[in-house]
């Protein structure tokens, strides 16, 4: 077998680094040039995409393969699926989710593709894409997970007043936990969901906003966890938010018209729900 723990952090720093500044030299140029980032793209013959591997289904890490195979999941098979169509190389550049955000704002990657929802201030600092991924029932999305010893006391975000709550750092989730819980103890943030699961099960949080789907995700592979979803509990979701985006270095409409034909040729045929099924599955062998 292949061990997920150990393989999992050795590729973040170096490789992106090197991506890093290869791509924040040709975006120096195209700023030089005047040339659109998509053209540029198109010139150069690959695109950067910034994603943070560890939400499983959307983005993850296969231990099993090495390199650029290693990345796996639905939006990565987008990102192979977008360069596809624009007949160009796909490079993935795997980063902490802050990294992922702030990297596509300052223009150092050509799209971000890491499970991003809609916010306010993420649309004011880069192009957000068409939505591709609605659920069905997007409104009962996220949750909160517990500790199951804790699910008499902890029934929604009004018990939590005197609790540790914890959520990933300028994710939509991290809105709802300040939006959506009337108070709690202490709000803390990680750089990964992931991290605030593992909070909750060692006893340093007694919640964890998140997706619901990723949730079930982790409780199948770790059983022993003694997690749950808090049940009949989900927070709002405002439509005008709904659906998972790709972010694009602002005033690059060019390269955003493109991305949003491709999304409306993936969306109605319906081949990225198939790539979410495929990789749910897959993340199920791994352990994920």
């Amino acid at each position: 077998g292949c061990s997920v723990l150990g393989t999992v952090d050795a590729p973040v720093g170096g490789e992106a680094n090197v991506l890093a500044l290869a791509a924040g030299e040709t975006e120096e140029e195209s700023e030089d040039s005047g040339v659109s980032r998509l053209e540029e793209i198109k010139e150069r013959g690959y695109m950067t995409v910034a994603t943070e591997p560890y939400f499983a289904p959307n983005e993850f890490i296969d231990p099993c393969r090495q390199g650029e195979e290693q990345y796996v999941g639905a939006d990565v098979e987008l990102a192979r699926y977008i360069a596809d169509k624009l007949g160009v190389e796909c490079r993935i550049v795997p980063l902490e989710f802050s990294a992922v955000l702030t990297g596509v704002t300052e223009g150092k990657y050509d799209l971000a593709i890491s499970a991003l929802a809609y916010t306010p201030a993420r649309a004011e600092a880069m192009e957000m894409s068409k939505g591709y991924r609605f659920d069905e029932d997007n409104a009962n999305n996220y949750g909160l997970m517990i500790r199951s010893g804790d699910l008499d006391t902890i029934k929604s975000a009004d018990d939590l007043t005197d609790k540790i709550v914890v959520c990933q750092s300028g994710s939509l989730q991290e809105l709802f936990a300040t939006e959506q819980i009337p108070a709690c103890r202490e709000l803390k943030r990680v750089s990964a969901t992931t991290d605030g699961f593992l909070m909750v099960q060692e006893g340093k949080a007694d919640a964890v906003v998140t997706e619901k789907k990723t949730a079930e995700l982790f409780i199948a592979a770790n059983a022993e966890s003694s997690m749950v979803i808090v049940p009949d509990f989900s927070f709002v979701v405002d439509e005008s938010t709904s659906g998972t985006r790709i972010g694009i270095p602002k005033g690059e409409t060019a390269l955003l018209n493109r991305i949003n034909e491709i999304i409306d040729k993936v969306t109605a045929s319906g081949i990225y729900d198939e790539w979410y099924e495929k990789y749910t599955a897959y993340a199920k062998t791994l352990g994920l």
